[in-house]
């Protein structure tokens, strides 16, 4: 499964203002509550709960905030960069520039875990961050994650 398989052009925000974690969840949730056609508070509700969990800030700039949602037909990617960085109580304490939201029904866990995966491996690739941290707007956001995944692709065939 391909990351661009899920991740909808206008679920893409090249500039998240928020500066806490709820309000990066409250911003990364807007396009995505729209798409899924699920109320907005319940998905922020949802994420928020999962990060009481353990937080989903993995280090090195990089946030997954995931949740499962009942009542979800599909798989639901978003992605939101902060130029300034958020703190997201993060394993190595440094602030969270990328963030990848996913969220999946309920009953599909092979999924879930398959994307996260996917996401995670291609979030090792150095220069592919520094790709991601100097993006402008959506189109070139989307086009860095397509150009990354195609060579991806080709090194795993």
């Amino acid at each position: 499964m391909k990351i661009l398989d899920v991740l909808l052009k206008e679920a893409i925000l090249s500039d998240l203002k928020a500066d806490d974690k709820k309000g990066v969840l409250e911003e990364l949730v807007t396009p995505v509550a729209r798409i899924a056609d699920i109320n907005h508070d319940y998905l922020v509700k949802v994420l928020m709960e999962r990060e009481r969990l353990g937080s989903t800030g993995i280090g090195e700039g990089i946030g997954i905030p995931h949740g499962k949602v009942k009542d979800l037909e599909s798989l639901v990617l978003g992605f939101g960069l902060s130029k300034k960085g958020v703190d997201f109580d993060s394993m190595d304490g440094r602030p969270a520039h990328i963030f990848f939201l996913l969220l999946t029904p309920e009953n599909s866990t092979g999924l879930h875990l398959k994307l996260l995966a996917r996401i995670s491996r291609i979030l090792k690739n150095d220069l592919f961050k520094q790709k991601l941290l100097g993006a402008t707007n959506r189109d070139e956001i989307y086009s860095i994650i397509k150009e990354e995944e195609e060579e991806a692709f080709r090194t795993e065939h």
